[in-house]
């Protein structure tokens, strides 16, 4: 009987939702959830992930309140459960709440177009990664294409998430869940691209902060160059100093001992 009233509920607010967003943001962020139970004024609904429950909070919170103190009145309360054991969320007195979850930290992570390798200067760009930098803020070269963007990104059922994530990771770099952000698919779905629109992206949005796509091929050849001049030091010290790495195919650092563990140590800083 619990079990058919908050269905019945959350049935009823979804229909309120549906007429104030439009129909792509209903299938992808409200048809996967679901109503779990309702206990008095408290409707619990479940989500696939915190990056899901991040984003409803983020930009259907109100359009939720709504819909809840219409079915529930002005007391109505809504509480997530989040899948993957998250811990359980707290109840709020004034609409949807927010769980709390530990962020992760770090550098974003994600793929680069060309063989020129990245360089630091004070006023002009350089090829050569080995060089450290003085007191200036780096420059650098990003190796993005500039003709992947979000803009020219096809978007579809099956890699609508990953663009959501994408773009959140690029509006709000290193202030997400999803530090690092993992790419993965098939080849061809436009993972690259992908990648390449989150650093383009973030340049647009925070042209002050230094982005680079690296391939891992092209990260290992570094740390071999690197280790064979005896400048493994220098390799390290640059890539502490950017704000965003986005590294493509990074599965191909496996069975790379000696790289990942150059990388880990980049990445935990």
């Amino acid at each position: 009987m619990v079990e058919k009233d908050c269905v019945a509920v959350w049935d009823s607010c979804l229909e309120i939702i549906r007429k104030n967003v439009n129909p792509q943001s209903f299938r992808t962020w409200f048809e996967p959830i679901k109503p779990v139970k309702l206990e008095g004024n408290v409707l619990t609904i479940q989500v696939p992930n915190k990056f899901f429950y991040e984003w409803l909070e983020e930009h259907f919170v109100m359009v939720l309140r709504r819909a809840i103190k219409t079915e529930l009145g002005e007391q109505g309360r809504l509480e997530y459960q989040i899948l993957l054991g998250e811990p359980k969320p707290r109840v709020s007195n004034t609409g949807p709440t927010r769980p709390k979850v530990p962020k992760p930290e770090g550098k974003q992570r994600s793929r680069s177009a060309d063989d020129q390798i990245p360089g630091v200067v004070d006023t002009r760009e350089i090829k050569n990664p080995f060089v450290i930098p003085g007191i200036r803020k780096l420059k650098i070269n990003p190796q993005l294409n500039p003709s992947f963007t979000f803009d020219t990104f096809i978007e579809g059922d099956c890699n609508r998430l990953a663009r959501a994530a994408g773009l959140s990771v690029a509006e709000r770099p290193g202030a997400t869940s999803f530090n690092p952000l993992l790419i993965y698919g098939d080849v061809g779905l436009g993972k690259t691209h992908l990648a390449q629109a989150i650093g383009n992206r973030i340049l647009e949005l925070y042209p002050q902060k230094s982005v680079l796509y690296v391939t891992s091929e092209k990260f290992t050849n570094q740390i071999i160059d690197s280790i064979r001049n005896n400048a493994i030091s220098d390799l390290v010290n640059f890539y502490q100093l950017l704000d965003v790495l986005i590294v493509d195919d990074i599965q191909f650092l496996g069975g790379k001992e000696k790289t990942q563990e150059i990388f880990f140590f980049i990445f935990n800083q």
